[in-house]
């Protein structure tokens, strides 16, 4: 069986980190929502939910609300977006190429490190990226 939640990598509509987003609203409306995995916000802390929904003028539990309505992946992104804002294309490629890059250089470097401490991996100099982390965490990746 392959994890229950899709790479940050995946598309919607061209934009990065939502098909997660999604799998993970409708996981824990499931009671099914692996351990150690939040949604929303962390006080003190900017999760990429929050960034998701900041880039989108969005609320997030009208991010939820959308998923929780139902509908295909573009259809759910289709009703935020609509209640939110649009970015245009080359705001997408922005926030898709931050998103790819956050932990490498950044200022999300040092709670990088540590994430890969917390997960037996401090020693992967390879993985320079939230995104990468993740998936060799959830075995996407060697």
């Amino acid at each position: 069986m392959s994890f229950p939640i899709r790479s940050p990598y995946e598309k919607v509509s061209g934009i990065v980190l939502v098909a997660r987003l999604i799998d993970k609203v409708r996981l824990h409306a499931a009671g099914k929502l692996p351990e150690g995995y939040h949604l929303g916000f962390i006080p003190g802390n900017r999760t990429f939910d929050d960034r998701f929904c900041r880039f989108l003028h969005l609320s997030y539990d009208a991010f939820a609300e959308s998923v929780l309505a139902g509908g295909t992946d573009d259809e759910i992104l289709e009703r935020c977006l609509a209640q939110g804002r649009r970015p245009n294309a080359e705001e997408i490629e922005v926030w898709n190429t931050f998103m790819m890059k956050r932990g490498w250089r950044d200022s999300g470097t040092p709670s990088l490190i540590r994430s890969k401490a917390d997960a037996g991996l401090a020693h992967r100099d390879d993985l320079i990226t939230f995104f990468e982390l993740m998936d060799v965490e959830e075995g996407r990746r060697l």
